[in-house]
């Protein structure tokens, strides 16, 4: 086996996913917790090639990159060979109720669904806990008056979920056919035959789609605030965005950053009234209307930005050592493509009042059919519903 070195930070989903996705294909990996101290943070960085972003990982001393680095060998088929993982047997079972993603929406239906005694199997996906666990203070749940942190509060769901049954299976579904009933599901090559179907595999952050954004990546590009605020002590960087995602993330950053600069392509900001009163109110944070990022300036790491002013067509050149994408997220549903109904988005479509799709026995819930609320608390309420709906579709099969 070869060896396997893992550099991680505290907190950090992507640190978590990776040591996941690791600890599900059997391997041992070295930990290396780079948090408060300052000669492992050079060092990881140092290794690295100037990344800065976490978590790092290394096969025999390689630095592949990060968690999406590593999920890309994954998905290309890559990664086992790399980490010297044999195929392994696959197994095949049928399950009452299967469901797709372990974010508020999946974990309630799991809860219902267990608490029916249907005895559901969750397959937790490559980012379990969704996109909560890359929330900071999340303090619009109802029931925690004081707030708490987006990671805290899906391990509250998933203990719940499992203290009345539920199954949580570390995995990823890779195909499904549903042409036919049971439904056919593989899950990294296991084949689980579903009698009824929730998907519940949220979303995405979309990027800018830029090549300077790729290339830059993790040399002070960064999708996550949480994971890499820390390497931005007394920088001055920049937030692209305008909704609750971008504001959240400007807002934490100005706890490390000396400056932070939110581009937004309109001349307002669409995020709710009390986001915008409190990055209002923060003294570091600034604004930049009308205006697109067009380029990501730097060689090996960001020096600034080439923006674009959408009115006046005007290009300047803006100073920054970081930028942070929060433009918005793209549904989970390209595995849907072709069997399932959705917009031209890729949202699937449900029948009204309701969590069905256009195939019986398979329900959608959460941000995989909300393009309009996409909060936790309606993600929550629709998993809720898709596990009864889920329910009373097996009692009138049986």
């Amino acid at each position: 086996m070869p060896e396997v070195v893992i550099y991680t930070k505290t907190p950090c989903p992507y640190c978590d996913w990776a040591k996941a996705m690791l600890q599900r294909k059997g391997v041992a990996y070295r930990e290396i917790p780079v948090s408060g101290n300052r000669a492992l943070i050079e060092e990881m960085i140092r290794r690295s090639g100037g990344r800065t972003t976490a978590p790092e990982i290394f096969i025999d001393g390689r630095c592949i990159g990060g968690f999406d680095e590593m999920k890309a060998l994954d998905d290309a088929g890559e990664l086992d060979a790399m980490l010297g993982v044999g195929k392994k047997e696959s197994t095949q079972e049928t399950v009452n109720v299967l469901i797709i993603g372990s974010g508020p929406a999946g974990l309630t239906a799991a809860l219902y669904a267990a608490r029916a005694n249907l005895q559901p199997l969750v397959v937790d996906g490559s980012q379990p806990g969704g996109q909560l666990t890359i929330t900071t203070d999340v303090e619009n749940y109802p029931g925690f008056p004081d707030g708490l942190m987006g990671p805290e509060l899906m391990d509250l769901f998933r203990r719940q979920a499992e203290r009345f049954g539920a199954r949580i299976l570390g995995g990823e579904v890779r195909s499904v056919d549903l042409k036919r009933r049971p439904f056919r599901c593989e899950v990294d090559g296991d084949v689980i035959l579903a009698k009824s179907l929730v998907i519940a595999s949220g979303a995405s952050a979309k990027l800018l789609g830029l090549p300077s954004e790729k290339k830059l990546m993790g040399h002070g590009v960064s999708a996550c605030a949480t994971c890499d605020g820390f390497f931005f002590k007394n920088q001055e960087i920049a937030v692209v965005g305008g909704g609750d995602t971008a504001l959240e993330e400007a807002t934490f950053l100005t706890k490390f950053a000396s400056k932070v600069t939110l581009i937004h392509r309109r001349d307002k900001l669409r995020g709710s009234k009390i986001m915008q009163d409190k990055a209002a109110k923060n003294p570091k944070i600034g604004y930049v209307w009308d205006t697109v990022v067009e380029e990501i300036l730097g060689g090996d790491k960001v020096t600034g930005l080439k923006l674009k002013n959408v009115k006046t067509g005007k290009i300047t050149d803006f100073a920054a050592t970081g930028l942070f994408v929060a433009i918005g997220h793209q549904p989970n549903t390209a595995l849907f493509r072709g069997q399932l109904e959705m917009d031209e988005v890729g949202y699937l479509k449900v029948k009204p009042f309701s969590t069905r799709t256009s195939v019986d026995g398979v329900f959608a819930a959460g941000d995989v059919a909300d393009s309009r609320y996409r909060q936790a608390v309606t993600a929550a309420g629709t998993g809720c519903m898709a596990a009864l709906d889920a329910e009373r579709f097996l009692e009138s099969e049986e």
